[in-house]
């Protein structure tokens, strides 16, 4: 499998922002802009990478999460949350509800791609 990252996030300047600096790096990245498009898009295609923001219309970052993880191409991924919030408690009902990390906007480009790496290589 390829090193396909699936970005979700309401804002289409991040989403062009980490397509550019992943895509730089070998990744594939895919978007979508909101948590029901990200569902849809994880839906269809197996990912090795979610990064999603939290708050989106529609559905947010962590009722993504948790959908996420209940369908067959979610469930054993690494999903990362990358918003401006910051709050220890929103932080750690994330980690409860299955993330697998937490990057802070505005981000650095060169540690979005050592994430990456870290967790898929």
């Amino acid at each position: 499998m390829g090193k396909t990252v699936l970005t979700v996030d309401d804002s289409k300047a991040i989403r062009d922002m980490i397509a550019f600096t992943l895509t730089a790096e070998g990744y594939e990245v895919i978007e979508a802009a909101d948590g029901v498009e990200g569902l849809e898009q994880l839906r269809r295609r197996r990912v090795s990478l979610v990064l999603t923001d939290l708050n989106m219309p529609r559905m947010n970052g962590l009722d993504f999460l948790v959908n996420a993880r209940k369908e067959p191409n979610g469930s054993g991924i690494p999903i990362v949350m990358l918003t401006t919030e910051s709050k220890p408690e929103t932080k750690a009902r994330g980690k409860e509800l299955g993330a697998t990390g937490w990057i802070s906007k505005p981000f650095d480009a060169q540690m979005l791609v050592t994430v990456a790496r870290k967790l898929v290589g």
